[in-house]
């Protein structure tokens, strides 16, 4: 198992129609979603906020019962409702999402100022309480930003089985660890031909038999 291996599966993948149907229609939908209003853009940056330490299924299922909740209820409103659809941090988020309302007047400035998709994700990360590097990534990538990866433990779990990395130690990586796996996550994507965002898609297939967001 190596570097070889791994393009060869996911080569296997690409004929499949049904696989590469649905990742196409995954990426057009994210890139229909750069040209989106700036509210719309909020609410994918409070799914990714959702999704730390917790899983994307669960995250899409509360993103769609709260809706522009994310927008207009109240921090306490908005905990008790994250409570209520069974997110297991309700106050931590309700706090998070509330305190990133600030910047949903200056997104489209932020996206028109000609910045690397690799600042931007600097600009989020920093800026935005918990966006760290995977959720910014992940952000980023659902808006039409596909230079990135998502390092999440999906990924390096087919990294992992296929000796292309170490299991870290934590679940919280750090800059320089989340940038090292970034470049064997790039290294990939430059061989199989396939841009980061893509790729991700393709790996969470391969560890989940699914094509979400």
């Amino acid at each position: 198992m190596g570097f070889a291996s791994l393009i060869s599966k996911i080569r296997s993948l690409q004929p499949n129609k049904s696989i590469s149907s649905l990742v196409q229609a995954r990426l057009a939908d994210f890139e229909k979603k750069k040209s989106s209003d700036a509210e719309s853009i909020f609410k994918e940056m409070c799914f990714c906020l959702l999704t730390a330490n917790y899983s994307a299924e669960g995250a899409l299922r509360i993103e769609k019962a709260i809706g522009n909740g994310f927008i207009i209820l109240s921090q306490s409103h908005l905990a008790k409702k994250l409570k209520k659809l069974g997110y297991r941090f309700p106050n931590t988020r309700a706090r998070y999402i509330c305190g990133a309302r600030k910047y949903i007047a200056i997104l489209h400035k932020v996206f028109s100022s000609g910045s690397t998709q690799s600042k931007l994700r600097d600009w989020f990360a920093g800026n935005v309480l918990g966006l760290g590097y995977k959720e910014a990534s992940h952000f980023l990538r659902n808006i039409g930003y596909f230079d990135l990866a998502i390092v999440d433990f999906h990924v390096i779990d087919v990294l992992v089985s296929y000796n292309l990395t170490r299991r870290p130690k934590s679940k919280s990586l750090s800059k320089k660890q989340y940038l090292e796996i970034e470049k064997v996550l790039k290294n990939l994507a430059s061989s199989l031909g396939l841009s980061q965002g893509e790729l991700d898609l393709y790996l969470w297939f391969m560890e989940t038999g699914k094509v979400l967001k």
